[in-house]
């Protein structure tokens, strides 16, 4: 492989590889996007490139850096391992003082939301203060090779408090280093934080090339890879492990919650449906909120009376024009309004349950 594999964002590659062919690589560089969208591969590319014994401004996949970076395709093999190796059973304590930390060679670390143990992870993974000190120490540290790159996946679950730690290494980075932080919004992050960046922001990827990507990748039939393309929204990394069947049952839960808030149902149905899309889906939460604002979205169209429509959930069309048909935009509006709510009380770890529970009453009562 090389940087000519990835998919979309041409113009974030080729920013990447004038800076290496011109060794000006910068010390702080953040890649924001949906989710699945391929900042964390190419973050894992331009560690490779940035050690290559072969080549400057690309890599090639031979030499034996290249292929220990490699082993970041995959990085939950090495994250259980980095658990299973701590302990399930850590404390706080034993958290702090064994960070979880990827090191897939010497001069590459990947840093993940630490989900605490294997087998019982907390409920909202977070990057924690042990894992920033670590990095802290060893980036003024010589490289082996030509770069020490450290890959900050989900550096917008960090606490404020903690992100002090990490502002340090930014106001006096090494030269020898390159911290790439990765998060979906770049408001997720201070403004100190962001401040020194180099920021790229990832746009999704053209349904027509996912596919493609589809095609070579998977055995999807044609209507299938097409369907998923656009549930995608065009994210590979989510394309390539999406459920069809799966994601069509969610779908439709979420769509009945809506229904039911709209219609007035008695509180015990709506209760019982908060709770089973809070607490009983492998889905994280976080995501399903993503369908929530997608079908309000779908009916915020309709609502409009909107003759060239375009459903982002196309399997769900029928249902969605019956219940279009019923809502105005001051109802949507106000739900979305409290769906933001309940996103932004997230990072402040509110109960799930009874945070979307309370957007199922505001529903209710609008």
């Amino acid at each position: 492989m090389s940087f000519n594999d990835f998919l979309g964002n041409e113009r974030i590659v080729t920013a990447l590889r004038g800076m290496l062919s011109r060794s000006r690589e910068p010390s702080a560089i953040l890649f924001t996007g949906a989710r699945g969208v391929g900042k964390f591969t190419l973050a894992r590319m331009f560690a490779q490139a940035a050690n290559c014994r072969r080549m400057k401004d690309d890599f090639c996949g031979e030499c034996e850096p290249c292929r220990r970076i490699s082993r970041l395709a995959d990085p939950k093999t090495l994250i259980e391992q980095a658990l299973t190796e701590r302990g399930e059973s850590a404390d706080a304590g034993t958290v702090e003082r064994v960070p979880l930390i990827v090191e897939a060679h010497p001069d590459v670390w990947a840093i993940f939301p630490d989900p605490v143990r294997l087998r019982t992870p907390v409920a909202r993974p977070m990057i924690r203060v042990g894992q920033l000190r670590a990095i802290q120490r060893a980036a003024h540290f010589k490289p082996k090779g030509r770069r020490r790159v450290f890959i900050l996946d989900g550096a917008d679950t960090m606490r404020y408090t903690d992100a002090d730690v990490f502002l340090k290494i930014l106001e006096e980075p090494p030269e020898s280093a390159t911290m790439i932080l990765i998060a979906t919004s770049p408001d997720s992050l201070l403004p100190t934080i962001r401040s020194r960046c180099l920021q790229f922001h990832f746009a999704p990827v053209p349904g027509e090339k996912v596919e493609e990507f589809l095609s070579k990748r998977t055995e999807l039939k044609p209507a299938a890879r097409q369907l998923t393309a656009q549930l995608s929204s065009g994210a590979p990394g989510i394309a390539l492990e999406f459920d069809l069947e799966e994601s069509e049952r969610l779908r439709r839960e979420v769509l009945r919650l809506i229904e039911l808030a709209y219609n007035g149902a008695n509180y015990r149905d709506v209760f019982a449906a908060t709770a089973q899309l809070a607490k009983q889906e492998k889905e994280s939460f976080e995501n399903v909120l993503e369908l929530f604002y997608s079908l309000l979205t779908d009916l915020l169209e309709l609502s409009q009376d909107q003759k060239a429509w375009f459903p982002r959930n196309p399997d769900l069309r029928r249902e969605l024009e019956g219940l279009g048909k019923k809502i105005n935009l001051e109802w949507v509006a106000n739900s979305a309004a409290n769906l933001d709510r309940l996103h932004r009380r997230l990072r402040r770890n509110v109960s799930r349950q009874l945070g979307l529970d309370a957007v199922a009453i505001s529903m209710l009562h609008q």
